[in-house]
């Protein structure tokens, strides 16, 4: 099996249950509040750990009890988290989660020390980039540093892999060079392309705009319809496992990190997309983001 290196956010989440989203102004009773273990890296190494994928995770969290929380949790699932820096300096990232009766949700998120990851932090901890043979990232942390590891990435033929969430307009053609594989949604495919997404044809028109700069393979999630798998070779639709919606605050995170699990298997993109999908439709009937998360052998016993 190959190894996994995850450079990412780790967020204590406060999700707050409540029937539908508030108007501007308004003010409503949500229903009930509960701390979790999140942030879009540290949900992507979970995932993965708990999926049976080797995996490491480089990131920061404050010298808090939210930090050292997040962390052994992490190690629960057998993630490596010796790349995890404690910093005295600032409070553990933070993210505010609404989650409706609908299934939807709302984020707001507080960095903390997501925000201060710095080069020199990625430079001690260099050897986890040389030792791993992908590297997924996501872009909770300092786009300065997401640029700065694709290119040391690169260099050192890693199968870099990105979930561009939150989404950045304008980014330089420069930046898609050497991307393995993308994986937006639609309205993330939207900004990042500038690009009207609205059905079918235009998905796959603005996921080959980031082929032809240089991306090898977009795979666009679009929730309840499934994904869409683009590259210069094929355009393929992966039709959704149909099930009754509660929570999607980790979908396209557990998406993510059992789609690496399985390449880094050796499973093609059809196999693999079919395993994520598989991991994706058991998380949105639980409620919450890591602890939706299943083991290997519950996906299995599903796929029978």
């Amino acid at each position: 099996m190959k190894k996994i290196l995850v450079l990412g956010s780790l967020n204590m989440d406060f999700v707050i249950r409540m029937k539908d989203k508030p108007e501007i102004g308004e003010t409503i009773l949500g229903r009930d509040v509960e701390l979790v273990p999140g942030g879009k890296g540290a949900n992507q190494a979970y995932a993965t750990g708990k999926l049976g994928g080797d995996v490491t995770m480089l990131g920061a969290v404050g010298d808090d009890g939210y930090g050292e929380k997040l962390i052994q949790n992490l190690q629960d699932v057998g993630v490596d988290t010796t790349g995890v820096q404690r910093l005295g300096i600032c409070s553990t990232g933070q993210a505010f989660v609404s989650v409706y009766d609908s299934g939807d949700n709302s984020i707001v998120v507080i960095p903390g020390a997501n925000g201060r990851i710095s080069k020199e932090m990625i430079e001690q901890n260099k050897r986890y980039i040389d030792e791993c043979d992908y590297i997924l990232m996501q872009m909770e942390i300092p786009l300065d540093i997401v640029k700065y590891v694709k290119e040391l990435g690169v260099k050192g033929r890693k199968k870099i892999i990105l979930d561009p969430a939150p989404a950045v307009p304008e980014l330089e053609d420069d930046f898609w060079k050497g991307i393995s594989l993308l994986k937006p949604n639609e309205t993330e495919l939207a900004v990042l392309t500038g690009q009207k997404v609205h059905g079918k044809e235009e998905v796959v028109k603005a996921a080959k705009s980031l082929v032809e700069k240089g991306v090898e393979t977009v795979v666009v999630t679009l929730g309840g319809d499934g994904c869409i798998l683009v590259n210069r070779d094929r355009v393929q639709c992966f039709p959704a496992n149909p099930v009754k919606c509660k929570d999607t605050t980790a979908a396209g995170d557990s998406f993510i990190g059992a789609l690496v699990v399985a390449l880094s298997e050796g499973k093609d993109y059809e196999n693999a997309i079919g395993f994520a999908q598989e991991v994706s439709s058991i998380v949105v009937t639980k409620r919450g983001a890591q602890t939706s998360i299943p083991t290997r052998v519950e996906v299995e016993e599903r796929r029978k």
